[in-house]
Formats: C-alpha cells, structure tokens, sequence
C-alpha cells in the first residue's frame, strides 16, 4: 500500500542528547521499514540521522541519503544507505530531498534542523510544497517552537489559516500516520500568503 512512497525525515546529527531522541528516531525509521516506505535524510553517520537510517535498514528497509560533496569530504556520510546522492551545496541538498519526497518528519536538532523546518514552512506558505509537515514532539521539544509560531499568528505575521501548515505528534507511530494522512495544501491559499 505504501510502497514507492519517500518521506523525508530531518533531524540532528548531535549524539550527546538524550537517549529518549534515539529511541524516537530508531523506531520511526523502524515503522517506515514495515510499511514499506523509503527513508530520506541527511546521511550523517552521527546522532538522529545515523539512528534513524539504522532503524530501517536493520529492519529490511531503503534508507537514501542525501547529502553535500564537502560533507562526503569529511567523513560524515553514513556509508551504510542504500543510495547516496550527493549534491553540490546545502541549499540543493534542501531541495532535492523536497522534490523527491512525499512528506517531511522533524524530529529534534539544532540550527540546521529549524532551519530546514522554516524553509518548508515558507515555501508551503507560498504553495510552492504541499506536502505534509510533521514535527515529532519528543519530550516536547518543539514546545517553545510552536509557541512561536502561534505568536506570529496572533500579532497579524501570518494569518490563522497557516497554522495548518504544520501537525504535531507526539509518537513516532502518530508522525508516520500523519505524514501519510494529511492532504496535500491547497495552492488557492497562496493568496494569503500577504497579510
């Protein structure tokens, strides 16, 4: 039923966090593997990137990675994936792994995470990616984040419609379910995108 589906998952490569954002990300690239789905990510060989591919691959699944040439030269790519594609910069690795996937997961990470979250964000504002974006709450971790976000509604910089950008789970299981649930947005929203 899944098969041929891509979802995308964006986390942190940090391996000195809390062993509950190792256990969420295992057990989700874990489910992904049952269902069939293909994994996409960074292709770290660290943290929450390298646990998620582990937890599909070991359970039968396609994990792809994407990742840039000056990353590869560092010895950060997870030589495990089942594909590679390396890509020129950070902004094409963005890209492609947008293009090539039907839904986007966060899990917890730092800067490089948000800022993958907030890109999609954009573009899905503007309806340039209609795909669903699911944030994997662990521990509450997209707390303050969402608090944010909510505050940007109520002071008028985005409009109440836009909070159905983004879905909240609190479980791997309800983020997989999400991811493959939610409708894709309906580009006539683009004309709200000007306050």
């Amino acid at each position: 039923m899944n098969k041929g589906k891509k979802i995308a998952v964006y986390c942190a490569s940090s391996t000195q966090i809390d062993e509950k954002y190792f256990q969420d990300a295992r057990k989700l690239g874990q489910l992904m593997a049952e269902q069939s789905i293909t994994l996409v990510n960074g292709a770290g060989n660290m943290g929450l990137m390298a646990e998620s591919a582990n937890g599909c691959l070991e359970n039968g699944g396609q994990a792809i990675g994407v990742i840039p040439t000056f990353m590869i030269k560092e010895g950060w790519c997870h030589e495990s994936m089942t594909e590679i594609v390396e890509t020129a910069d950070m902004h094409e690795r963005q890209a492609r792994m947008a293009e090539m996937t039907d839904a986007g997961i966060f899990l917890p990470g730092g800067c490089g995470t948000f800022a993958e979250l907030m890109e999609l964000i954009t573009w899905k504002q503007l309806g340039l990616y209609l795909k669903p974006i699911i944030l994997l709450n662990t521990k509450g971790y997209y707390d303050a984040m969402l608090n944010t976000l909510h505050q940007a509604v109520v002071e008028n910089f985005m409009r109440p419609v836009h909070a159905d950008i983004w879905k909240v789970a609190p479980t791997p299981e309800e983020a997989l379910k999400m991811a493959l649930e939610t409708p894709l947005w309906d580009t006539s929203i683009r004309r709200f995108a000007k306050i």
